[in-house]
C-alpha cells in the first residue's frame, strides 16, 4: 500500500494527486493508495480518499505502507523518516496557489540533500521516483535533528 499524506493546513495539493492517478493510469503504480487529502477535494474511484482522520490512524497507515508519497510539510517527512519509511516529497508551490510561498521546495531539498527523502521538484518527476523507490536506500534518521530544525526555523524566519 502507498499512501499518500497532504498535510492539514487549508491548502490544496490536487495537481499531486493528478499526477499519481496519472502514475496508476500508466501501470507505474499498481498497489492500493490511501490517500489523506486534508482540504484537497478530488474524486477517483483508484484511491482510497479521506480527509482527514486522527492522529493514530494516520500513524497505523503510515506503519503499513510499503512507502510513503507527501506534500513538503516537515511534520509529515518527519513522522515517516521517523518510522524509517522510504519517502517521496513534492513540494506545494505558490505559482499554482498551493501555498503561499516556496518554503517546501528548500524543506524538500534539505531532507533530500541529507539523503534522507527522495525531493521531486518537478512533478513530472515523479513516476521517474516511483519506479527507483525500491532501490532508495535513505539515510538513517537520527533522533538529534536540532541542526536540521534550526535550519527549517532560521529559513522560515526569513520569510
Amino acid at each position: 500500500m502507498i499512501l499518500v499524506l497532504l498535510g492539514t493546513q487549508n491548502n490544496q495539493f490536487t495537481r499531486l494527486l493528478q499526477e499519481i492517478e496519472k502514475c496508476i493510469d500508466n501501470g507505474i503504480i499498481t498497489q492500493r493508495v490511501v490517500v489523506q487529502a486534508g482540504f484537497t477535494k478530488f474524486k477517483s474511484n483508484k484511491m482510497n480518499i479521506f480527509d482527514l482522520k486522527p492522529r493514530e490512524v494516520v500513524e497505523n497507515l503510515a506503519d503499513e505502507a510499503d512507502f510513503i508519497i507527501t506534500h513538503g510539510g516537515v511534520g509529515s517527512i518527519l513522522m515517516a523518516i521517523k518510522k524509517n519509511k522510504k519517502v517521496i516529497a513534492v513540494p506545494r508551490l505558490s505559482e499554482f496557489n498551493e501555498h503561499v510561498n516556496d518554503h517546501q521546495r528548500q524543506i524538500v531539498e534539505i531532507f533530500n540533500d541529507k539523503g534522507y527523502i527522495i525531493g521531486v521538484q518537478n512533478m513530472e518527476d515523479l513516476s521517474e521516483a516511483i519506479k527507483q523507490i525500491d532501490e532508495f536506500k535513505p539515510v538513517p534518521y537520527s533522533g538529534d535533528n536540532s541542526k536540521m530544525l534550526s535550519i527549517i526555523e532560521s529559513f522560515i524566519d526569513k520569510l
